[in-house]
């Protein structure tokens, strides 16, 4: 467990996934308009300032429970890592705790895409310690911590039954809780002025490129980050040939959407059915055989590029897709494991019991991240307001919000 190979291995994995922050950053950053570009990006440095100080102090100690009954860990039990960091294990303690953080910090950053172009900044930062605190927190002691989740097919079943949720990177604790979230924010703050298809497009597209490819870098620590956890790591290999393979699937699956559709596939078509891929592989990336994996990618592709114009027909303003790409493939990630699952699946040598519980667990993720994140979302709105005014949303949130502008043309 704490071999020097291992050990490499979790720092390395931590940076690959802190790096995946900036990488949305710079994802949702082109997308937007020129003069939203820092607003945007800042959003998710903002996320990981706050959320890593809070993880820290509180959040680690209430990601996990000692009875799957308990709503979540204990915040003082062990504030600002004391206790963690005094005892004899403490330097591979510590790494799992900042390895836990990583995801903690992309969870929320992600949620800022929906309401790109009109947010305030400090309301957001509110909005991003709250949830976190009631929102993310728990739901991490429920899926990896000993809780419901974790526990939900012993309680249906029987501990005999070998039934249990299976979610090994996140697509219900991470994409779910995200997409869930970011549907209810987009609710409160309303549609942008002027909504409707192609209300805007990309000001910068290789940043966007750029964000994209950084976050499939970092993807690879994300879903094999937790394998330093097993003696001989034994599961690398396919966790890694999966999130390669899902995503390239994905890829294909959008841009033939695309080319049926529109009759031209785009680069930002490209990168949303990579990050569609992704995101499904998610889940389910230790537990499918890489020919499973890659139409996995493939229905996500195409899927999520249907997906993503719902919010035209049922009239909410996704801005930069969240619910489309992640909470869409984090539902078909995680539910496609009761069909498909290695020696566990209803097509795989199991049976119906694997699918229920996916499907409760994902749905109870959602509905709890939903009605979390509406509520929050309307108090601080009707409070201390968390909109920018019309004529600033017309001006562009930059100057207004942060003094700067993300390009100065100088003669």
């Amino acid at each position: 467990m704490d071999a020097a190979g291992n050990i490499s291995w979790v720092i390395t994995a931590t940076a690959l996934v802190l790096l995946m922050t900036p990488g949305v950053a710079f994802f949702y950053g082109g997308l937007v308009k020129a003069k939203s570009v820092i607003s945007m990006m800042m959003m998710s440095f903002g996320a990981i300032g706050l959320i890593a100080v809070l993880w820290v102090l509180y959040g680690f100690s209430m990601s996990a429970v000692s009875d799957p009954s308990h709503f979540a860990g204990n915040p003082f039990s062990d504030f600002g890592l004391v206790e963690t960091s005094a005892g004899d294990g403490a330097n591979v303690a510590l790494l799992s705790v900042a390895y836990g953080a990583t995801f903690a910090i992309i969870t929320v950053a992600l949620i800022s895409g929906a309401i790109a172009d009109r947010a305030k900044f400090g309301p957001w930062l509110i909005f991003v310690g709250v949830f976190a605190t009631i929102g993310y927190f728990p739901i991490a002691a429920w899926v990896w911590g000993g809780g419901w989740i974790m526990n939900l097919g012993t309680a249906l079943f029987g501990a005999e039954s070998g039934i249990a949720v299976i979610d090994y990177a996140g697509g219900t604790a991470v994409h779910i809780n995200a997409g869930a979230a970011a549907l209810a924010l987009a609710l409160v703050l309303g549609k942008r002025i002027g909504f409707q298809k192609g209300i805007q497009r990309p000001h910068n597209v290789p940043l966007t490129l750029l964000g994209a490819a950084l976050l499939w870098f970092g993807w690879f620590g994300f879903n094999a980050g937790a394998e330093w956890l097993s003696e001989d790591m034994g599961k690398v290999g396919l966790i890694g040939i999966n999130t390669l393979g899902a995503a390239a699937a994905g890829i294909l699956g959008w841009i033939l959407v695309e080319r049926i559709k529109d009759g031209k596939p785009t680069s930002i078509g490209a990168v949303s059915g990579l990050v569609a891929g992704l995101v499904a592989i998610t889940p389910a990336c230790a537990n499918l055989a890489p020919g499973w994996a890659l139409l996995l990618g493939a229905l996500s592709g195409v899927l999520c590029a249907l997906a993503v114009d719902l919010k035209f027909r049922w009239g909410f303003d996704d801005s930069l897709d969240v619910v489309g790409l992640h909470l869409v493939g984090g539902m078909i990630g995680t539910i496609y494991l009761g069909f498909f699952a290695t020696g566990q699946g209803l097509f795989t040598g199991g049976d119906w019991r694997l699918l229920a519980v996916q499907v409760i667990a994902a749905g109870g993720v959602l509905i709890y991240s939903f009605v979390v994140a509406l509520i929050i979302g309307l108090v601080i709105e009707k409070s201390i307001g968390f909109r920018v005014t019309s004529e600033d949303e017309v001006a562009g949130v930059d100057q207004v919000v942060h003094g700067e502008a993300g390009y100065a043309l100088v003669e």
